[in-house]
């Protein structure tokens, strides 16, 4: 997949990802390393809390989402490089069993003032199920690089 550098990215431009699924295991075991609470890690447990039922914890959601832009068309010169969110919701749970994609559409794109070379885009991201149903929502502030001097 060929990087992209900053003049590549046009504000409306799209990327999307394959798709992922996630299963209970994945959702105990990260919940189990990462976020033991008991509507994570604990079926039983998790259907009489707000839930209803086993959910992946947000902070999965957000690594499986990194790992479907990672392995996506969405290729910045120089990787996935955050700067920051203005944004990140999770509007609904992810369940064992769900399929996730993620759309991806470029906002802002421009060269940084203090830092030749480089520049900032600005990423509207949506975390998709298979009904397609929102499961997480983002704007995210990436570092990019410009294209070097005398490249195509």
């Amino acid at each position: 997949m060929p990087e992209l550098y900053l003049e590549d990215f046009e504000i409306g431009q799209v990327f999307a990802s394959g798709r992922l699924r996630v299963e209970q295991d994945d959702i105990l075991r990260f919940a189990t390393e990462f976020d033991p609470q008991a509507f994570h890690l604990d079926p039983e447990v998790a259907r009489t809390t707000f839930f209803g039922g086993l959910a992946a914890s947000g902070w999965h959601t957000a690594a499986l989402t990194m790992r479907l832009l990672v392995e996506s068309n969405f290729a910045p010169a120089g990787g996935i490089v955050g700067a920051g969110f203005d944004e990140l919701i999770w509007p609904r749970p992810v369940r064992p069993g769900d399929e996730l994609r993620v759309k991806s559409e470029i906002l802002d794109a421009r060269p940084s003032k203090s830092r030749p070379g480089q520049g900032m885009i600005k990423v509207r991201g949506i975390t998709l199920n298979q009904n397609d149903q929102p499961v997480q929502r983002f704007v995210g502030n990436l570092v990019v690089r410009e294209r070097p001097k005398g490249s195509n």
